[in-house]
């Protein structure tokens, strides 16, 4: 009798097991951005391909940490921007390389695809393909303050009507405006360093203009509506979005050049399910997908054609605010090396600590 029962408890117990793998296998867990993974294209995913799609909002920091405390483990797709895969995966494997075999590369604008392969390739394997791109610039309140570029912020009579991040993008920024280029130190630990202690001591200078370092974005874009702030370093989108409530307020791509960036798809080292991953991906670059994600996020994406079929009012708006010169002008972000981020992790920490 208790051989039988143990034969029972033990079917039971695999019959339990077999299901939970069956919804592991139809099931895709995302790690990825807030505003790029819309309901309607959620359902109409699901529906066509059958897998659910269970979804975590983070950012690249947060997207990294988790990662890196799981080996790569909990997530099967995740979307870091393509300047913070090679130096991870380098330090510490957490992405697996992409089968391209797998992707339809024809759904991709070549040159951005051809781009992000290049700045993902760690040891002669691809670990990153585009998604979702933007800018970082500045947003002014046109009626309130003139600004031209990053360090105008610090101008004396802005006092406590200024924000931006305490991260690495500010950092970057006013090194560009301080007539440098970091990206060309990337390789060399030693100049940079002591190019971002020297921006360290510009943003330490300016931190009594700062009304907050914004790190959520309603309290970033309520500021710039209420007239708190009258210039910001923030996203191009956010800056179209209240540019659509209040036409005084412009994104303007600053004249030592915006800082671009480009969200990627990359699978983490232990996803267990790279076929719904590849689905996902597929089914995103298709052009009328592409889109709709686009609508929401505000930004325009990696996907041929995709443009064409955009808000009319948010390609005028992109054009207004990058006449040809400062596309050209824009700095895209390389991959960034093992190590660099704890020198600007130390500038940080000085600028955030100082009266």
């Amino acid at each position: 009798m208790k051989f039988r029962f143990s034969l029972m408890a033990a079917s039971i117990a695999a019959l339990g097991l077999a299901g939970s793998a069956l919804a592991q296998e139809k099931t895709l867990r995302l790690l990825t951005w807030d505003g790029y993974v819309p309901a309607d294209v959620v359902a109409q995913f699901e529906k066509e391909s059958g897998y659910k799609v269970e979804v975590t909002m983070s950012n690249n920091e947060e997207m990294i940490s988790k990662l890196r405390a799981t080996g790569g483990a909990g997530f099967d797709l995740a979307q870091p921007s393509q300047d913070r895969i090679a130096g991870p995966q380098a330090e510490f494997g957490i992405y697996k390389p992409m089968d391209l075999s797998k992707l339809k590369s024809e759904l991709f604008i070549p040159s951005m695809l051809e781009a992000t392969k290049k700045n993902t390739t760690v040891g002669g394997k691809v670990y990153g393909l585009p998604h979702i791109w933007g800018t970082d610039g500045l947003v002014v309140n046109t009626q309130l303050a003139k600004m031209a570029d990053y360090p105008d912020l610090c101008k004396a009579e802005f006092k406590g009507k200024v924000a931006y991040r305490l991260k690495r993008p500010t950092l970057l920024a006013f090194a560009f405006a301080s007539g440098k280029d970091p990206f060309a130190l990337y390789n060399d630990p030693k100049a940079y360093g002591a190019l971002m202690d020297e921006v360290g001591k510009t943003l330490i200078a300016c931190k009594g203009n700062v009304k907050f370092y914004w790190d959520n974005k309603d309290q970033l874009l309520n500021g710039m509506r209420a007239g708190e702030i009258v210039g910001a370093m923030m996203w191009d989108t956010g800056g179209w979005k209240l540019n659509g409530e209040k036409a005084e307020v412009q994104f303007i791509a600053p004249k030592s050049g915006a800082l671009g960036w480009i969200d990627t798809f990359a699978i983490p080292a232990k996803g267990k399910n790279d076929a719904a991953a590849y689905a996902w991906i597929n089914f995103n670059m298709r052009p009328e997908i592409a889109a709709k994600v686009a609508g929401v996020a505000g930004n325009f994406t990696a996907s041929k054609g995709a443009d064409q079929l955009m808000d009319a009012k948010l390609k005028a708006q992109f054009a207004a605010s990058f006449p040809e010169a400062a596309l050209k002008n824009v700095k895209w972000y390389p991959a960034v090396p093992a190590g660099l981020e704890e020198i600007e992790g130390r500038v940080l920490d000085r600028i955030k600590a100082a009266n």
